[in-house]
């Protein structure tokens, strides 16, 4: 018979997560909140968050205790600071060079950028990524949510380096 487990102990990694998540300034703290729980949960250890961000802590849950969350005013200069400290800089966006993230192989060093609800990435921090990824959308509309986005993609970083 199978039973119900709640709350079952976290999967230890054999190492830190080699993942940060930047994000642009994001319309709703709702969407960076569901991004911190989503990165607690898969063991992401830092968050850069752009313009005026602020975490609802009972959205983020205990995830408030094991990510450290950095504000910061403008994305560019932190893409800048994250590829001159060795990460591969890949945005979460649709655009005319994406790679299906189905057959994306992220670097281990990944920086994660997420973009705006409405605006998502500009010119400006697209010409700073190394690469894009996006998900394919079924239907309408014709993107998701970024936090949901951001999950999706959170997810299968983890799934491709599942001890850290």
């Amino acid at each position: 018979m199978t039973s119900h487990v709640r709350h079952r102990p976290a999967d230890p990694l054999e190492r830190h997560r080699e993942i940060v998540v930047a994000c642009a300034p994001l319309r709703s703290r709702v969407n960076l909140s569901g991004i911190v729980r989503t990165a607690g949960c898969c063991g992401v250890p830092r968050i850069i968050a752009c313009g005026n961000a602020r975490v609802d802590h009972t959205i983020a849950r205990d995830a408030v205790e094991s990510v450290r969350v950095e504000n910061r005013r403008t994305l560019a200069p932190v893409l800048r600071d994250l590829r001159n400290d060795g990460y591969s800089v890949v945005g979460l966006e649709q655009t005319t060079s994406s790679v299906n993230i189905h057959e994306f192989a992220f670097p281990r060093r990944t920086a994660l950028v997420v973009g705006n609800e409405r605006l998502g990435l500009g010119d400006d921090e697209l010409a700073l990524t190394d690469a894009c990824v996006e998900i394919p959308v079924w239907g309408k509309p014709n993107s998701y949510n970024v936090a949901t986005a951001t999950a999706m993609a959170l997810y299968e970083y983890c799934r491709q380096y599942p001890h850290g």
